[in-house]
């Protein structure tokens, strides 16, 4: 990887993140309603996830690029860890707003930062990447190298997108239990979306953490990949049981964020897939697949454009509308990653 594709694989994270948080506040300032409020608060959150994106493709670039110093182990997951703590201490700070845009808002950012803390173990997980290409020249019977962290530190790492998943999953069961309450309602079919994308970051976390220390193994080979697709299968037809199944007015925000939420779990399916296929092996359409990330930003994009025209005439569609683009800014930093994954793993020859 040279030095210029370097610096524009570590822009996109940063742009993107730039995208999400001026367009929320243009959203969050745009007017007094609930609406605004609500995307506003929700677009300026997935800024930390973007951030969080960003400590991943540094930890690796730097790797690759051959700058990587110890301090880089501190200082990026501090970052990255710092964005997400702040991010879901302000979803709870707004969650204990007097109304319910506030209640809505809060339990969606408190779940994004939740994460951008699960992205932010991905860039942890990385931190010895350049093993993974040195132990698929090896056996697997040859066991950890010892540049590798340790088994305690690797289950670590897989239980904390495990436990925010959990975390998520009873939330939104617990509000649900009252969903006739169209704020507890909303929030919770979001947040069943949200943690399945937590899920599905175990299966990332899982694999890098497994090739670094040379334990993944053909039996699991494409488990974590059909994982991550059952994961996202799960969020889109969650979200269109949601649109279709009743006809409550409330059900349009969330069925659609929730079809968002799983584009960005398959887009987290392109990296497990990655990593699966080119493992001891040669995949020679491992640089077709950066493109799973730029189909499912199309498809945020796209949607959130049709959204848009039809929020003129049906005002329940200015949510989705708006937060659909920044989860499709979202979808495009994946595209960044990934693509340094294919840079960093295949072989070319």
């Amino acid at each position: 990887m040279n030095f210029g594709i370097s610096i524009l694989f570590r822009a996109i994270p940063l742009l993107m993140g730039a995208v999400c948080l001026s367009f929320g506040w243009y959203v969050f300032a745009g007017g007094d309603d609930p609406a605004h409020r609500t995307a506003g608060h929700v677009l300026m959150a997935l800024t930390a996830i973007c951030i969080a994106l960003f400590t991943t493709a540094a930890m690796i670039i730097r790797q690759l690029t051959r700058t990587f110093a110890p301090i880089w182990k501190v200082v990026l997951p501090v970052l990255g860890y710092g964005v997400a703590v702040a991010t879901a201490i302000w979803g709870l700070v707004i969650r204990g707003g007097a109304s319910n845009a506030d209640f809505v808002a809060g339990h969606v950012v408190f779940g994004v930062g939740l994460i951008a803390a699960c992205v932010t173990t991905v860039a942890v997980a990385s931190s010895a990447f350049t093993l993974i290409t040195a132990n698929a020249a090896r056996r697997h019977e040859d066991g950890a190298p010892s540049g590798a962290y340790g088994r305690a530190v690797m289950l670590g790492l897989i239980c904390i997108p495990a436990t925010a998943a959990l975390v998520l999953v009873v939330w939104a069961a617990i509000l649900l239990t009252d969903s006739a309450e169209a704020p507890r309602y909303i929030a919770g079919h979001v947040m069943i979306g949200l943690a399945a994308i937590c899920a599905s970051l175990i299966s990332l976390v899982a694999t890098v953490s497994r090739q670094v220390r040379n334990e993944f193994d053909e039996p699991e080979r494409w488990a974590w990949t059909i994982w991550v697709l059952a994961m996202g299968s799960v969020a889109v037809v969650w979200g269109l049981v949601v649109l279709f199944a009743s006809d409550r007015p409330e059900r349009l925000a969330p069925g659609c964020i929730l079809i968002g939420l799983g584009m960005i779990c398959y887009s987290v399916v392109s990296k497990v897939f990655l990593l699966a296929a080119v493992w001891r092996r040669r995949f020679v359409l491992a640089n077709r697949v950066p493109l799973i990330p730029i189909f499912t930003c199309l498809a945020c994009l796209f949607f959130a454009a049709f959204l848009a025209e039809a929020a003129t005439t049906d005002p329940g569609l200015f949510i989705p509308a708006r937060v659909l683009t920044g989860l499709g800014a979202v979808c495009f930093t994946l595209f960044s990653i990934v693509s340094i994954l294919e840079a960093g793993t295949s072989v070319k020859s």
